[in-house]
């Protein structure tokens, strides 16, 4: 009470609150601290890190957004930070490390700046100016390439695979995704569009990370629904159905009183009759092979054996419309529809047995719009790594399709974009200038972590790297392999465009976000039920935690 006023309390009792500079520092803390962590991982000879879920789940990887995606964090800073590496991994699938790594430092210079009393608003503004510059002279360090250029699209690949743990088949697996992605490629409006979700990619336990290989089809983790239909068509003419071969039950309850024995079988001759008459618009159309969205009924799979087809039954939606794509069928609602112009082809569809399972393969298909990846590996965290390393590929090598415009790695775009801020600092003046030159500093973070991570002199890189640069070498990077300074086109060390036109942006705004933060309230957790956490009866009296 102060003066003989009452207190007026507006926050609720429990409520936590944070402001000013404390509450600035805190998210910085909580933001760098995410940053750090994952800092390691970064470059070809980053390290892993092996995620222990609360059910005991075991992921080992290193790269970048799967870590942040399994690590269960608190602290809504670092939220922040792990949302920044989501979005850079669905906008172009890889740079996920190096997004957080670039606002860690950005934040780590920002405190600087801070502790020199200067302004976040000012701060903030001078990352801004920067970022849109540094996007603006980024165009200029590209190469333009060609999307039937192979080699290239090959190189882009292999530089986003060097950095996972796939082994020594990286050119295999590079191969695999430029291949994929080109089969996919569509034009819209003039401009070309790789969906790399067109991909459909399935894992399977047994064999060698070398033995994964790309269908010109597409393959279902589904068998044959009836042993006696035939294991392999030739000339498959295939019909994707989106209604159940079974007896529709009324949507209202219905009951049928039969008072007669001949009745009863009347009813079944009628039932078998319609399932027959379904069986029969589908021979009538022609087609041999029927992939079917819901059930088949018991006696459909009894008449569509008989007659030498081949079905799959419950086919999930996003299959079906990968198979359409693929073979050029068309889904049909309704079997009274189907004609012979409905069905797609495909040269082969066949089961096989992979491991323990059977599969169905789609094979052959003329100029398919879909395709399938079959991922094979001795564990089941290996095939895991492997899917994580080609989602990367293929995104990237879409990405470079679509922009026709890749940079050199290394993190040599990082150390020129750095110099040309430094010139450019000065023109603009006021504290603004300093937040452009904390900008400049924050991008050398890249290069440094590379040589870090290799085990090399970081400072002695660095020093070499500028000198390279102000000497005209704009494709100067960290070879990590030899630890010297190289150039990364020779090395065939590239990237898209995009990739690091993203992660400047993403970064500067998540950076921003978290220096504009000046109070922070955070309501009272709700209290935890009654017996969890694991020191209940019948738990041993195990801590929280342990379980």
């Amino acid at each position: 009470m102060m003066g003989g006023q009452i207190p007026i309390i507006v926050l609720k009792e429990g409520t936590q609150r944070e402001t000013g500079r404390e509450a600035t520092k805190n998210n910085i803390a909580a933001a760098r601290a995410i940053a750090e962590a994952v800092k390691s991982t970064l470059g070809p000879k980053g390290m892993d890190k092996m995620l222990v879920d609360s059910l005991g789940d075991i992921t080992i990887t290193n790269d970048g957004a799967t870590i942040l995606k399994e690590v269960d964090v608190q602290h809504p800073a670092a939220k922040m930070i792990i949302e920044v590496a989501k979005s850079q991994d669905s906008e172009v699938g890889d740079g996920t490390t190096s997004v957080v790594v670039l606002a860690g430092e950005l934040l780590k210079h920002a405190e600087e700046l801070l502790d020199q009393n200067v302004h976040p608003t000012i701060i903030t503004h001078g990352y801004t100016i920067a970022a849109q510059k540094a996007v603006e002279m980024l165009p200029s360090l590209g190469i333009e390439i060609k999307d039937d250029d192979e080699e290239v699209l090959k190189e882009v690949a292999v530089t986003a695979l060097t950095s996972k743990n796939v082994g020594g088949v990286r050119e295999h697996l590079a191969e695999i995704a430029v291949k994929a992605v080109k089969a996919i490629v569509d034009e819209v409006d003039g401009r070309k569009v790789a969906d790399v979700d067109l991909i459909k990619v399935e894992k399977k336990v047994g064999g060698a990370i070398g033995d994964t290989e790309l269908i010109d089809g597409i393959v279902l983790d589904k068998e044959k629904v009836h042993p006696r239909m035939p294991t392999l068509i030739k000339e498959a003419k295939i019909a994707l159905i989106n209604s159940a071969l079974e007896i529709k039950k009324p949507e209202i309850s219905a009951k049928i009183q039969i008072t007669d024995p001949s009745q009863m079988q009347m009813f079944l001759e009628e039932e078998e009759k319609e399932l027959k008459r379904k069986v029969d618009k589908i021979i009538e159309a022609g087609a041999n092979v029927v992939f079917c969205q819901k059930g088949i009924d018991d006696m459909a799979q009894h008449f569509l054996a008989k007659a030498g087809i081949y079905a799959v039954r419950r086919v999930k939606k996003s299959d079906m419309e990968k198979l359409a794509k693929a073979t050029g069928a068309k889904i049909v609602n309704n079997l009274d529809d189907l004609s012979a112009e409905d069905l797609g082809y495909a040269e082969k569809v066949e089961e096989v047995k992979i491991g323990e399972d059977h599969m169905t393969f789609v094979r052959g298909c003329r100029n398919p719009k879909s395709v399938s990846i079959l991922i094979r590996g001795g564990t089941e965290h290996a095939i895991s790594e492997v899917e994580r390393a080609l989602h990367d590929a293929l995104k990237v090598v879409g990405v470079a399709i679509e922009d026709g415009v890749v940079v050199p790695g290394g993190g040599a775009p990082e150390i020129e974009l750095s110099l040309r801020l430094r010139e450019y600092a000065p023109s603009v003046g006021g504290r603004e200038q300093l937040a452009i030159e904390a900008f400049a500093k924050a991008l050398e973070g890249i290069p440094r972590a590379l040589a870090e991570n290799a085990g090399l002199d970081a400072i002695d890189i660095l020093i070499e790297l500028k000198a390279a640069h102000e000497k005209g070498q704009r494709s100067a990077g960290v070879d990590v392999i030899n630890g010297r300074i190289a150039d990364m086109r020779e090395l065939k060390v590239i990237e898209p465009l995009r990739v690091k036109k993203n992660a400047i942006q993403s970064a500067t705004e998540v950076a921003n976000m978290v220096l504009r933060i000046d109070d922070v309230i955070a309501a009272r957790p709700m209290k935890e039920e009654k017996g969890k956490g694991g020191g209940g009866p019948g738990m041993g009296g195990m801590p929280p935690g342990m379980m």
